[in-house]
């Protein structure tokens, strides 16, 4: 069995190559959000009940898709839904 000697330099240049590789985990995970929310996921994001969602697909205010039973939305399609219906504030004039 072989000794081997590890230096500081070693050490350091391990630390960084690992500080590089969790920061590169990191950055992945943030930029990638879910593509498809199911109706409790869709629900707590708008805060809003089981029975305004059913109301939001039966009238096709909100496109879903349904497979066996579960109902999936777009996150793109709740974005569009969210910009579709803003309200710009009117600015307030002071006297």
């Amino acid at each position: 069995m072989a000794i081997e000697i590890l230096t500081k330099a070693d050490l350091c240049e391990f630390r960084k190559s690992l500080l590089e590789d969790i920061t590169k985990i990191l950055k992945g995970t943030n930029e990638q959000s879910k593509k498809w929310l199911k109706s409790t996921e869709v629900r707590k994001l708008l805060n809003i009940s089981p029975g305004t969602l059913q109301n939001l697909r039966v009238n096709g205010t909100l496109t879903y898709t349904k497979i066996g039973g579960i109902m999936y939305y777009d996150q793109t399609d709740i974005e569009k839904l969210l910009n579709g219906n803003k309200v710009n504030a009117l600015p307030t004039l002071f006297k």
